[in-house]
């Protein structure tokens, strides 16, 4: 795999679109769940001092 330029490896030969979408919805997916994490750890934590 050996690109020309930084724009050949985004474009990613027509399918960059595709490729980095996917990166992108993955790590958004990831953001949400660490921060679902987190706010049901307090949550737990916060009934157990009650």
């Amino acid at each position: 795999m050996s690109w020309e330029s930084l724009s050949a490896f985004i474009d990613m030969g027509g399918y960059g679109g595709y490729v980095w979408g996917s990166f992108g919805v993955t790590a958004l997916c990831i953001v949400i769940e660490l921060a679902a994490l987190a706010m049901r750890r307090r949550r737990i934590l916060r009934e157990f001092r009650e």
